[in-house]
């Protein structure tokens, strides 16, 4: 069995480096995050064991994987990769390097370095099948490692009771009012101001109805704008239990401009929640526009308020999408049978 070491420096708090942190423990293997990680405290909660790196010290990695025996080294922030394969070469043990690409590539930069780097690079997973068609369109065929493609999975959250539900919709003030989710950093390339826009509309046709803003601020202004333009929705800050808060939700909206995959829409297919994306990246490969959710026109307030108005007013449509598509995320998107997957890939690098 060959022994893997994750490596994520970004000093992020989002879907990459919890995915990374999924995958560790998964298999049991050891991480290196950046000293600055806001990971670390996620690490020590659950006691996973990990490497502590500044952004672009190769040589202390080189040492880490000839003291642990490291055999493949697998990243997922492409800016990892030059630290990643300076400490290959300066190793040792010389280990295979996967690449885990989370992001779209919109273009190759076909200078001698980015070459250089990407000849080093023995597997590139990507986390949809566009991401693939991507990497073979833009990467050279004579530098291009071998592709493969894993879905990121979920883990089956747990279901809260009703007594549970109705305390939690208390905690928020929340009464009968219909409550439209979103999660995930707040930042405008995520779109908060687009479902937050399409609420609005709706609360002035008449409308019981609220936006449940759930993440940390990445743009504080951006933020701050939000809250002082929208004093009737509720902003909740970073919560270490998001599912929840899906779960007293009647629909969840992933409204991001440009989304590689789109994690959160699987998470709350799993909690039996309906779901709404935009219909640009992962969420048209994740959303059966119409089957297991509906897609809206990316960053188009109008067309989501549309969206929302039709699962407002037909009850049984909602039902029926949120049902469909918590068999798909059951079926297709597990985190125990994607990491298995996962785990085969890896050992095949």
């Amino acid at each position: 069995m060959n022994k893997v070491l994750e490596i994520c420096l970004s000093p992020d708090l989002g879907g990459l480096e919890l995915y990374m942190k999924n995958i560790t423990k998964y298999l049991n293997s050891n991480a290196v995050i950046n000293k600055k990680s806001k990971l670390k405290n996620v690490f020590e909660n659950e006691k996973i064991n990990y490497f502590e790196l500044s952004r672009y010290n190769f040589l202390k990695l080189a040492k880490i994987i000839d003291k642990e025996k490291i055999d493949i080294i697998h990243l997922h922030w492409t800016k990892d990769l030059p630290v990643v394969v300076f400490a290959k070469l300066l190793s040792k043990r010389k280990p295979k390097i996967v690449q885990t690409r989370h992001m779209h590539m919109t273009r190759f930069k076909s200078d001698f370095y980015h070459k250089f780097l990407y000849k080093n690079i023995d597997m590139m997973i990507a986390v949809t099948n566009l991401v693939k068609e991507q990497l073979e369109k833009f990467i050279p065929k004579d530098i291009r490692p071998k592709i493969e493609t894993s879905y990121i999975g979920a883990n089956t959250p747990k279901l809260l009771s009703n007594e549970e539900k109705n305390s939690l919709k208390k905690s928020f003030n929340i009464a009968d009012e219909f409550i439209v989710c979103i999660v995930g950093r707040i930042e405008e390339a995520k779109g908060q101001h687009i479902v937050l826009e399409a609420v609005e509309s709706l609360r002035k046709s008449g409308i019981k109805i609220k936006t449940l803003v759930v993440g940390h601020y990445m743009d504080e202004n951006y933020f701050n704008n939000l809250k002082n333009s929208y004093p009737n929705d509720i902003f909740t800050g970073f919560v270490s239990n998001p599912t929840d808060l899906m779960q007293i939700s009647d629909c969840v909206v992933l409204a991001t401009k440009k989304e590689t995959f789109g994690l959160v829409l699987i998470e709350a297919m799993k909690c039996g929640v309906c779901v709404l994306g935009s219909n640009s990246g992962g969420p048209l490969e994740i959303i059966d526009d119409e089957k297991t959710g509906l897609h809206f026109k990316t960053m188009n307030s109008n067309d989501l308020y549309h969206k929302l108005k039709l699962i407002y007013e037909n009850k049984e449509l909602r039902e029926k999408l949120a049902l469909a598509g918590q068999e798909k995320a059951n079926r297709e998107y597990d985190n125990i049978t994607q990491f298995g997957k996962l785990k085969e890939i890896l050992q095949k690098a």
